[in-house]
């Protein structure tokens, strides 16, 4: 590995990064080598800034051994002998490779368990997935070259912690967009989750919530909107691999301390204090869309009584997602801004009786329609439904009896793969949001009677009338033209048989 010279650029590390995915393109499922790539960034990280920092240190205590041990067991990730990136890189050419690197991460999980406790095992580098021995192995030492490469040192003094974050972001992006209908699993359009950061407002001080949050790059961005430190980021997430991602996402944008729990959202949510579910500040939320087989089958006997204004159908889990985010605020305070599909606001049976009883309880406050083909996997459209818990009796909001409805469904910019918003379109839509004020053809605020005139559907055509009245037509002018056009026709016919005689035709 040649020493590098200066400072790298997010693009020289983004670029790097995605070519090292050359080595399984073609032989490997994108939503399997993700896992491989970044958990093999983390490694490069934790190796690179741990080597710099042990540099640092031995030449400030030089044979002050006792100094020097103590500051080192003090370090963010203690590595075990022969579990670096350096060392693995020197065996990168053994037929046990992929063995070295399983035994480097278990070394590096159980030295570091308060932090890294369960985060590498789901990843086997010497998994079959990455093909035969043989194969396998030359993929396994392509890789780790590629991660040796300069633009790849992602030591301290040669990259910003913020460059490396935001290469994790970066990569987990293009990986959803090669990964067809699972993106969504892992990953929320970052047009889309910047638009939720902003709807959420949170606040200095505030607890944020992410029931299905997939690598965890929503609550990052939802973290920027802070314009400080002081905040606190908790997230669930059902599969093991994606919990993992988020574990390391957080590791990487410095928040060590987020709490990611592994676990079933909606059977089994793990953040509870005295047996009742945790409540938060702010929860912004992309749920797995229709969800079937979630669990309700056990949901009536609900230890939380999440379900209490009824149980969504067993083949949708929508309404489910939305009851656990609505007792997941605090009682009046509390403000969700979650995605939904479009059938949340307008399907009826069990789905229709729970939102009569949202809306009876005054908590939706906002329904805002977006474009279709936002997620490069789905082409249907989406749409935002904000949850506001202050609009409840002693709230700040108590006195707010209306829905406000936006539809933002037709302004967006189209990219090759999806489309996004414009800071123009973004703007407008937080802007209206923050007013309530009524724009032709674009929002309007329904009172509750209205809502209920219309049975307590949500659908955003029934408050918001888009319809573009048709041109006026001439009738007599139209078939005029069209008069003029046949005479026209019948003189070029006449001339074309003239033609045709003269050539002897």
């Amino acid at each position: 590995m040649s020493k590098p010279s200066s400072k790298v650029t997010q693009d020289q590390v983004n670029a790097a990064a995605w070519k090292a995915c050359d080595t399984f393109r073609g032989a490997v499922d994108p939503t399997q080598y993700k896992d491989y790539i970044l958990v093999m960034l983390f490694l490069k990280y934790i190796s690179d800034t741990h080597k710099a920092h042990r540099a640092e240190l031995m030449a400030r205590y030089g044979d002050d051994t006792v100094r020097l041990v103590r500051a080192l067991e003090r370090e963010r990730f203690q590595l075990p002998s022969g579990s670096s990136f350096d060392e693995l890189h020197k065996a990168r050419g053994e037929a046990d490779i992929g063995e070295r690197i399983n035994k480097a991460l278990e070394a590096i999980e159980e030295k570091n368990r308060s932090k890294l406790e369960g985060v590498f095992r789901n990843i086997d580098f010497n998994s079959e997935t990455l093909g035969r021995p043989t194969e396998r192995n030359r993929r396994l030492k392509a890789l780790i070259e590629d991660f040796a490469k300069d633009e790849l040192d992602l030591s301290p003094g040669r990259v910003d912690v913020d460059v490396i974050g935001e290469c994790y972001i970066y990569l987990i992006s293009q990986f959803a967009s090669d990964a067809g209908k699972k993106a969504g699993e892992f990953y929320t359009p970052k047009s889309l989750a910047q638009l939720l950061a902003k709807l959420a407002a949170v606040q200095k001080g505030q607890t944020i919530f992410d029931p299905s949050c997939g690598s965890g790059s929503l609550l990052l961005e939802v973290s920027k909107e802070v314009g400080s430190l002081d905040f606190a980021l908790f997230g669930q997430e059902v599969n093991g691999a994606t919990w993992a991602l988020a574990r390391m996402n957080m590791f990487l944008h410095g928040q060590d301390s987020a709490v990611i729990k592994w676990c079933n959202t909606l059977t089994g949510p793990e953040l509870v204090e005295s047996g009742r579910l945790m409540q938060f500040d702010r929860i912004v939320a992309n749920p797995p869309f229709s969800l079937d087989k979630w669990g309700a089958e056990d949901a009536e006997n609900d230890r939380f009584n999440r379900f209490r204004r009824g149980v969504p159908p067993k083949g949708n889990a929508d309404y489910a997602f939305v009851s656990h985010i609505v007792e997941s605020l605090k009682p009046g305070s509390g403000k969700a801004a979650v995605i939904i599909p479009h059938g949340v606001l307008f399907r009826g049976g069990a789905e229709g009786r729970i939102r009569q009883k949202l809306l009876e309880e005054n908590v939706i406050d906002t329904v805002i329609g977006m474009p279709a083909g936002m997620f490069s996997s789905v082409g249907i459209p989406v749409a935002i439904m904000i949850i506001d818990r202050s609009r409840e009796p002693g709230g700040a909001n108590a006195k707010r009896k209306d829905v406000l409805f936006i539809d933002a469904s037709r302004d967006y910019l189209e990219n090759k793969k999806q489309v996004t918003l414009s800071d123009a379109q973004e703007k407008k839509i937080v802007e209206t949001y923050v007013s309530r004020k009524t724009i032709e053809k674009y929002s309007h605020a329904a009172t509750f009677d209205e809502i209920k005139e219309n049975d307590f559907n949500l659908n955003i055509p029934r408050y918001v009338d888009t319809f573009e009245a048709e041109a006026v037509v001439d009738i007599a002018k139209v078939q005029q033209e069209i008069l003029d056009l046949e005479k026209k026709q019948a003189e070029l016919r006449v001339k074309m048989s003239q033609y045709l005689k003269e050539l002897g035709l």
